[in-house]
Formats: structure tokens, C-alpha cells, sequence
């Protein structure tokens, strides 16, 4: 990635915590619910999901409707243009698509972690057990999973948490079964489970920003809240490794 000149506005030494402000709305939160556009060294504009790449970066935190709205108006061409002062951008017709494919990959990427570590728990019956000793603590299903497979999940999951009557239930991921299965290399995923609260934090924030993205939640409750933060970064302590997109 390359360096458009600019003055100097902050930092991505920070970690995750750090407050951001979205270029396109103005809305304030922590640098983990936003999404960073960097720049490649001919200037294509190129999702960040993993705020790694080295060089200057915008943060935007819009649902993929409103920055679609926003790249027909020209909006996102405007902003970042006068950001970085005429350096030649180019930004891809594609663009929310890169960034929808970048946040799954990176949610089914840390999934695939967890499984490794031993964290992550599939299949209805081992689910069911750990959740009603207690050892569970985040539950997801399938978009495509069955209601009455789901129902019994969820209530062993709040049997397991003393939270019986609470509404207590796992999340319905924006991912099918098959989806699913080949990320996680197993056959027929439909319920997932985490038995470790760090993993489970750990999910829930990328999940959570691509449900953001998508339209099915609204941002986080810090977003437009606090103030002194910056859309705009440069990148001077990124580690080397690039986002990661799929096609």
C-alpha cells in the first residue's frame, strides 16, 4: 500500500478500542466496529477488514445500502478525494461486495481458528450436553437451520445458564449450512457453539460488524456519541500483512 500525501491524523498503533469516525456519516465508535478502506500502490481502493495494511486509511461505518448510495452520488469519491488532496484513486464498482466477502471470510476465518484451538463445539448432541452443564457461551445457528433443531438448542442453553424465561437464545448467522461446512471443513454445520468467553468475544465482534454491514443491525451504541476521533489514519505502526478479500 502506498502513502498519499496528507497531514498526519492519527494513528493505527492503537488497538481496537480506539475511536474512529466514519468519512461518510460522521458517526463516532471504536475502531473495531468500523471498517478501514486502505489503498493499494495504484490506487485502488481495497477493503481492510484486519485495519493491517500499512499507509493511510479511511474508516467507514455505514451499512453496504448506504455506501452504495453513497459511491452513486459520488459521495465516497468526493471525501476521499479531498482527504488525500488529488492523489489518483480508483474506487471499484465492486466495492461493497469486496468489503461483504472480506468481513465473512474474516468471521468463517476466525470460526476455523476456534475450531483448531478446541473452542469451538458443532453437532446438535455434543452442543446440547455442553450447554446444559453450563459450558457454553455463545450459541449460533445456520440461516437454513431447522426451527424445532434451533428451539431445543436454545433452551439447553438457557437450562445450562440458569436463564430459563429470559428469551435467552443463539444468533442466526447470515451464513447457509453449506457455507458453513466448507469454511469449517466438516460436513452438514447447522449449529455451532463457543465454550471459551474470549472466543466467544472474539466472534461475536466480527459478526457483529457483518450484520452491521449487511443492514440487520443498527451501529453500535458509541457510534456519534463521544468526539475527537478521526476518520482518516496513516498507518505509520501497521504490521505488513494485507487485508484479506475474496473474489
Amino acid at each position: 500500500m502506498r502513502n498519499p500525501r496528507n497531514e498526519r491524523v492519527s494513528s493505527d498503533i492503537d488497538g481496537n478500542t480506539a475511536e474512529r469516525t466514519c468519512i461518510l456519516s460522521g458517526g463516532k465508535a471504536a475502531r473495531g466496529e468500523f471498517i478501514r478502506l486502505a489503498i493499494s500502490p495504484d490506487g485502488l481502493v481495497l477493503p481492510d477488514v484486519h485495519a493491517r495494511a500499512p499507509g493511510r486509511g479511511a474508516w467507514i461505518g455505514v451499512s453496504r445500502a448506504d455506501l452504495e448510495i453513497a459511491m452513486s452520488k459520488n459521495k465516497l469519491k468526493g471525501v476521499l478525494a479531498r482527504a488525500y488532496k488529488g492523489a489518483p484513486l480508483t474506487i471499484p464498482d465492486d466495492l461493497a461486495d469486496r468489503i461483504e466477502a472480506a468481513l465473512v471470510r474474516a468471521l468463517t476465518d476466525r470460526l476455523g481458528l476456534e475450531l483448531k484451538s478446541g473452542r469451538l463445539l458443532m453437532g446438535s448432541d455434543r452442543i446440547a450436553q455442553n450447554a446444559r452443564e453450563g459450558r457454553v457461551e455463545w450459541l449460533a445457528h445456520a440461516a437454513d437451520a431447522r426451527e424445532d433443531g434451533s428451539r431445543k438448542l436454545d433452551q439447553a442453553w438457557r437450562v445450562g445458564s440458569e436463564a430459563e424465561g429470559s428469551g435467552l437464545k443463539g444468533v442466526t448467522l447470515p451464513l447457509d449450512r453449506d457455507t458453513l461446512s466448507v469454511a469449517l471443513g466438516r460436513d452438514n454445520v447447522v449449529h455451532l457453539a463457543l465454550n471459551d468467553r474470549g472466543a466467544a468475544e472474539r466472534v461475536d465482534t466480527l459478526l457483529q460488524r457483518l450484520l452491521h454491514f449487511q443492514g440487520q443491525i443498527p451501529a453500535g451504541d458509541n457510534a456519534g456519541r463521544a468526539s475527537g476521533a478521526t476518520g482518516l489514519d496513516d498507518g505509520n505502526g501497521a504490521a505488513s500483512a494485507v487485508s484479506v478479500t475474496t473474489n
